[in-house]
């Protein structure tokens, strides 16, 4: 098993992200930073049309089915963004028989927003929210963890998937929600490196979009 893994680790990642107003795809080749490709896109009149016919043009068919690792963020952000992407991601894992995870768009973002903000106490608790145009915010919660054996590599870990809250708790830390295309695809794809996929192809099933509210709201 740890052979299978290590080989896994070679493979090609990636990776398709959306914001409130822009849907993204990152490619990365063993692991390897300085491969980095990024297409990143403005939503327009046909987003579903669009989305097929830029990712053909960002990979091609051949690169495509060599693909060992795929990542997605499933939210909170624009409501059909998040789904297409999902179902993209979904049919992608299903037809190349690629292991599939998924990642909230907070989570993305937590580890720029702790260290912009210098918050690298150990086990050091942390909010990131959007305010709704009505009442409330969507808010998940975050914690630091240091890794002993290498004391620089910050670590996050979701602990509350964000959700809608009435208000925010003046006794917690609490910083708005920044979306960053490229930082946050650089992000996505170290997640989706750092993070041991499991072998099942049909891993795909358990990746469902996150709706704190509903499309109208």
């Amino acid at each position: 098993m740890t052979n299978k893994l290590q080989q896994r680790e070679n493979y090609p990642t990636l990776v398709i992200h959306s914001t409130d107003n822009s849907f993204c795809f990152g490619h990365r080749k063993n692991d390897n930073l300085e491969s980095d490709a990024f297409f990143i896109k403005k939503f327009d009149n046909d987003l579903c049309n669009n989305l097929i016919n830029d990712l053909n043009k960002f990979i091609s068919k051949e690169n495509l089915q060599k693909i060992n690792k795929l990542s997605v963020s499933i939210g909170p952000a624009n409501f059909n963004a998040s789904r297409l992407i999902v179902v993209l991601a979904r049919t992608i894992s299903q037809q190349i028989n690629c292991p599939l995870d998924s990642f909230s768009s907070f989570e993305i973002m937590a580890k720029r927003i702790a260290s912009k903000n210098n918050i690298f106490a150990n086990r050091k608790s942390f909010w990131i929210y959007k305010k709704l145009k009505r009442k409330g915010f969507i808010a998940g919660k975050y914690e630091i963890c240091l890794n002993e054996k290498k004391p620089s590599d910050l670590i996050i870990r979701e602990t509350v998937l964000p959700k809608v809250v009435k208000e925010l708790e003046s006794k917690e830390l609490f910083f708005e929600a920044i979306y960053d295309d490229k930082e946050d695809l650089k992000e996505l794809l170290n997640l989706s490196n750092k993070n041991l996929l499991n072998s099942n192809v049909d891993s795909w099933k358990k990746v469902l979009p996150l709706y704190p509210i509903s499309p109208i709201n």
